[in-house]
């Protein structure tokens, strides 16, 4: 949680430090790039219901602290994780709560074959992504 904190702190006093040169003669160019919005990557390969939860918690104070608006997140789960991603996972209500607040969730579908998972066997509404190593392949 420090960490997470520190994080926000930092990009908070970078957006305070655009904030105040944005009047002493910034491009516009600068301006824009500079209101591009942020994106952040959780990756969970746990399959431990409290590290879902601390996750989730993360993504939720990072919409909280830059606003829901201008940030993208999206958590990935491969390895053991993706247990948490199925029908039966007890923190599937948590996981759709994430998604109806535009969190994005995904699955590896490299894992998914690997465990001969179907999306049939997963929670509604998360995506998919084919990843090595957590790099996702074109």
């Amino acid at each position: 949680m420090n960490t997470t904190r520190t994080v926000l702190r930092t990009l908070a006093t970078l957006a305070l430090v655009l904030f105040a040169a944005s009047g002493s003669g910034i491009s516009n160019a600068q301006a824009q790039q500079a209101a591009q919005r942020n994106g952040v990557v959780i990756q969970v390969s746990d399959a431990d219901p409290g590290k879902w939860n601390l996750a989730l918690n993360n993504a939720k104070n990072i919409q909280t602290d830059l606003g829901a608006a201008n940030v993208d997140i999206e958590v990935v789960a491969y390895g053991p994780g993706i247990g948490m991603l199925k029908l039966d996972s007890t923190v599937g209500g948590r996981v759709d709560e994430a998604m109806a607040g535009g969190v994005k969730v995904v699955a590896c579908d490299n894992t998914m074959k690997g465990q001969k998972l179907t999306r049939s066997d997963m929670l509604n509404g998360i995506g998919y992504r084919l990843l090595y190593g957590g790099q996702e392949k074109d």
